[in-house]
């Protein structure tokens, strides 16, 4: 958290000379009446070919599809505005827009030629059109969204959050912007730029930030020690205190997010999953990457129970009509623009659900949220906007001040990434309403008074109640005496029937200042759960609560019902210092009844993980008052990471795992497995025997594996004639016997040899045999394997593959073998191919060439062979091709990493979703892989002390361990036994992947790729 000293915005800073010197001709668009050219302005290049013709406005509007009772019309067009990225309605209801003309296709990344501009756009006679419109500002370059408020807009241009002072409010800026943070990511993160400006209930600024960049951020002149890195994230800013934080962690690219009745924040998201619950503190899956704790364990899954493409459509169902599963589901998995309706245009049915732009679907999915468990559960509702223009490119969804909904349409038919060009000059805004369009109430909130502007928290629309809010904390901000609006609040809070109401209240009554410490103790009270849960998140809303405060919630957490508020309580953990966290913690892992709820047990996890090691005592006793297994397990886990450093402990946790029930004994012993994952021996605490012993007794087959499986890595009391019992008993567990493998063939033991040849076709334990096998120091270890290679079951023959090209020394083997034709085809893929290059030896890059020549390798031109590719997958050609075929061909060459149609690995991103109609996009994602991967997710090789050479991705340290993630596995490997980790620029996705197939069957594989739903296998 970035944390500095208390500042006030100043309203009218460098009025006079900024107004007089910079802008008295204005800052106008080029080209329309009335308006003047900027000396910045730059007419928009378009250099995206129009393969598909540009509709007009008004074609557009006619292909937007709505449901019967409501109406679209065209609020704005192309020159009115281009590329509109994001916007914002002032208090007078007219509507700012961000255009974002410097976003460029990859190769450019962003067009520094050109400039960003806000726009204002005012529907002056109360029709539904924009009439009026100027430029505010165009100095703006990577700018994604803006946002409004303390005299002045408030606009992201990474690398930098500005504040451009307007504190006369007549739309012409005071001054130069001013840098408010600094640090975003501005090249690598690409479309995953940090976006989405919008004040919350409770007066912070949020906003939103992608995967593809970290940045590294704080105001200006913060040391970097004291910065918070990010990449994909919610983070928000408090304006007075300068206080800049991250909300949660992890999923891909948000590009929406919004506020619903109860105040719960939740986020849009693309490939992975669509809406997430932005429960503070929450560290969510990612598309890829880890997140930066390394003890997390577990990252929380969405909020919605579906996906909006088709994961697993059978392929017989195109004989019922259900050609396109995705477009049935939703249209895809990329999502743009994100509002809960909260308006009163709309009929009532809508009220409180969520809408997004499906980006490739070219329609608003719905979803209805509704409480499950601790938290919620969004279940998909039918969608109700659809548009048939192949331009529309939906990017944000605006409720307006009578209830309607504006579409901000970006307009271009490129897919996502842009990779193909930019049309700058198109640009539309859709206003969809309900029954006949309401003419827009002409008023200034701005100007109402303060017990006016109280009142409005009853207001029907949700426009007017944050807008009121806002002008409510502005005056504060600026001194304005508020007692009586306070009054008025206050008889809100307490008087009003509606929750929603009494919500609305309190979130006013904080940002004004007037929710002190007592009112807020006082609501733990409250019979309603979501005003429980509020109290508790504005009591640590400014960091760490007061001693009485931090009482408080521990003795909720003894008795509370619910799981919504035991959630906040939860997060609240994390705000409170790591001495104090415990009896909190100890109070909240003693409510049973969600012992197996998705979220509670996991946040209350990431709440107490980094006071485990700071106090094992109290973590210790954590686990003895838990009645919350996975809580056990994860604290047992973090506490044996520590083995080395603190045996004692270790020792004591036995203790109490000898004396448990069985689920909680079960989570003890698993947890202190899992912290031996990766290492060949460690040191067992005093005791061991002794607890081993005594559990060994106990009548409970999982506590033998589990006990079974650590006494494998715990040395003492165990010889090599155990473990070769152990790794030939087909009746253990296989994650037992593969222990008891891995330690015999770092002993390199001849005895142990035969066994280990037995074992290489045992479906359970014969891969980890084959790895044993080929790490023995014999000239004949790579001979016996690869004699074996075609005898033993299909699916370990790879492993045979992928070991042999672990060290130089298989390697010539194995190409020796490929020369001969000795190889079951297909195996020696072309990541390790690439793999055995990077050995750097001269001599196996020879026999490479020579026996692989038609396979690019590193520094190969990838230009051309895009166009040559681009010309052999031409439609015509493609038409002739087998997708049932390519089915095939896509389980042995892509399906290990990546999933379609609900089969294959999770390695790589999900492509069902993607928009896999487009040519261009498989050519650049198949053959230049290596272009669009961040540095921090790009491979390394590792060296070991074994000979073996490998290849991935690093991951987390833990203790002695760290990970190492390839295509095909996440490896866990003991530090002590790496030699080096050389990073290199290459994507775990190797290039080449079309080389070692012929022609037709590259138009089979990418027929089947490009196809709409699933596919009948061919063999």
């Amino acid at each position: 958290m970035t944390d500095t000293r208390p500042h006030t915005l100043t309203r009218r800073e460098f009025l006079a000379v900024a107004a007089a010197i910079l802008f008295c001709l204005g800052l106008l668009a080029e080209g329309l009446p009335d308006e003047k050219q900027s000396s910045l302005a730059r007419k928009p290049k378009n250099t995206q070919a129009e393969t598909i013709p540009l509709l007009t406005a008004e074609e557009a509007l006619a292909k937007l599809e709505v449901p019967a009772g409501f109406e679209a019309t065209l609020f704005a067009a192309d020159p009115q505005v281009f590329q509109p990225i994001g916007g914002v309605f002032d208090a007078r209801g007219r509507l700012w827009i961000a255009e974002n003309n410097t976003y460029a296709e990859r190769k450019v990344n962003f067009d520094l030629d050109f400039h960003d501009r806000i726009v204002i756009l005012e529907d002056t006679d109360g029709d539904g059109r924009c009439e009026r419109r100027k430029v505010f500002w165009d100095k703006g370059q990577r700018l994604t969204s803006i946002e409004l408020g303390f005299g002045g807009v408030w606009a992201l241009c990474a690398p930098y959050l500005y504040f451009i002072p307007d504190a006369d409010g007549d739309d012409i800026p005071d001054g130069e912007a001013r840098v408010v943070l600094d640090g975003w990511e501005d090249s690598d993160v690409r479309h995953n730029f940090v976006n989405g400006l919008k004040w919350g209930p409770d007066g912070w600024l949020y906003g939103r930030h992608g995967i593809q960049g970290t940045s590294v951020v704080g105001v200006p002149g913060t040391s970097s020690d004291r910065r918070e890195k990010l990449n994909c994230a919610i983070w928000r800013y408090h304006p007075l205190t300068r206080r800049f934080e991250v909300v949660c962690r992890g999923t891909t690219n948000s590009w929406g997010s919004d506020w619903d009745d109860y105040g719960e924040l939740f986020f849009i998201n693309t490939v992975i999953g669509h809406l997430w619950h932005a429960v503070p503190g929450a560290h969510f899956k990612r598309m890829y990457g880890e997140d930066f704790r390394p003890h997390l364990y577990e990252l929380l899954d969405q909020t919605a129970d579906h996906v909006h493409w088709a994961s697993g459509e059978p392929w017989h169902a195109a004989k019922k009509g259900l050609s396109n599963a995705t477009n049935q589901a939703g249209g895809g998995h990329a999502h743009t623009g994100m509002m809960i309706y909260l308006g009163s245009d709309w009929p009532a049915q809508y009220r409180n659900d969520v809408f997004t732009v499906n980006f490739h679907g070219r329609r608003l999915n719905r979803d209805h949220l509704e409480r499950h468990g601790a938290t919620y559960r969004a279940v998909h509702r039918e969608d109700m906007v659809e548009s048939g223009d192949s331009w529309f490119r939906g990017v944000e969804l605006l409720p307006g001040p009578t209830g309607e909904v504006f579409v901000l349409d970006w307009a271009d038919i490129g897919e996502c990434h842009e990779n193909d060009g930019v049309h700058r000059t198109s640009g539309r805004i859709f206003r969809i309403s309900h029954g006949k369009p309401r003419a827009p109430r002409v008023i200034d909130l701005a100007k109402l008074s303060a017990d006016e502007l109280a009142r409005l928290q009853l207001h029907e629309d949700e426009w007017f109640v944050r807008q009121a809010r806002h002008q409510l904390y502005q005056r504060s901000a600026e001194g304005a005496p508020l007692d009586d609006a306070a009054a008025i609040l206050g008889r809100m809070l307490r008087e009003h029937a509606d929750v929603r109401r009494k919500l609305r209240a309190l979130w006013c009554l904080h940002v004004i200042g007037a929710a002190d410490e007592k009112l807020l103790l006082g609501l733990l009270a409250n019979p309603d759960e979501h005003l429980r849960s509020w109290a508790v998140r504005l009591l640590v809303d400014q960091g760490e609560p007061s001693a009485g405060a931090i009482a408080a919630l521990e003795s909720l957490a003894a008795k509370e019902p619910s799981g919504l508020v035991l959630t906040y309580l939860a997060s609240a953990l994390q705000k409170l210092p790591l001495s104090r966290r415990w009896q909190l913690a100890r109070n909240l892992v003693q409510q049973a009844q969600f012992a197996d709820d998705r979220v509670l047990p996991t946040m209350i996890w990431y709440g107490i993980e980094p006071a485990v090691p700071e106090d094992p005592g109290a973590a210790l006793a954590c686990i003895r008052n838990s009645r919350m297994p996975k809580v056990s397990r994860y604290v047992a886990r973090r506490l044996a990471y520590e083995l080395e450093s603190d045996s004692e402990t270790v020792s004591r946790l036995l203790s109490i795992a000898v004396k448990a029930s069985g689920e909680q004994r079960r989570a003890i012993l698993s947890g202190l497995s899992q912290a031996l994952d990766g290492l060949l021996k460690a040191e067992a605490p005093a005791g061991w025997e002794r607890s081993r012993t005594a559990l060994l007794e106990i009548d409970d087959p999982q506590t033998r594996k589990l006990v079974e499986r650590t006494a494998v890595v715990f040395s003492g009391g165990r010889d090599l004639g155990e473990l070769r019992r152990i790794a030939g008993n087909g009746g253990m567990d296989s994650a037992t016997r593969n222990r008891a493998i891995r330690t015999l063939a770092a002993s390199a033991d001849e005895k142990s040899w035969p066994i280990l040849k037995r074992l290489v076709g045992d479906k359970k334990v014969g891969p980890e045999a084959i790895r044993a096998i080929a790490s023995y120091p014999r000239e004949d270890a790579a001979d016996f394997l690869l004699q074996r290679v075609k005898g033993i079951h299909s699916n370990i023959r790879a492993v045979v593959i992928e070991t042999l090209a672990e060290r130089p020394s298989h390697a010539r083997k194995l190409l020796a073998a490929a020369q001969k034709d000795a190889l079951p085809p297909g195996l020696l893929t072309p990541y390790l191919l690439r793999q055995i290059q990077l050995f750097g030896d001269p001599e196996l890059n020879k026999r490479l060439r020579q026996v692989f020549p038609a396979t690019a390798l590193i520094g190969s031109d990838r230009l051309a062979s895009i166009a040559r590719w681009r010309e052999e997958l031409a439609p015509a050609k493609l038409q002739k091709a087998d997708p049932g075929r390519g089915r095939k061909l896509f389980a042995e060459a892509c399906g290990s990493c990546h999933r379609l149609f609900g089969e294959g690995g999770t390695t790589g991103p999900e492509l069902t979703g993607a928009q896999r109609g487009e040519l261009q996009y498989w050519l650049e994602n198949i053959l230049d892989p290596s272009g669009i991967v961040p540095q921090n997710y790009r491979m390394s090789v590792v060296r070991l002390k074994d000979g073996r050479v490998l290849t991935g991705v690093p991951g987390l340290q833990r203790g002695r361990t760290i990970t190492l993630q390839t295509p095909k596995e996440k490896l866990v490997l003991d530090q002590r036994l790496i030699v080096e980790v050389k990073p290199t620029g290459l994507s775990l996705m190797p290039d080449g992947l079309l080389e070692q197939l012929d022609p037709s069957q590259v138009r089979d594989l990418v027929s089947y790729l490009m196809s709409p739903g699933q596919v009948k296998l061919k063999e």
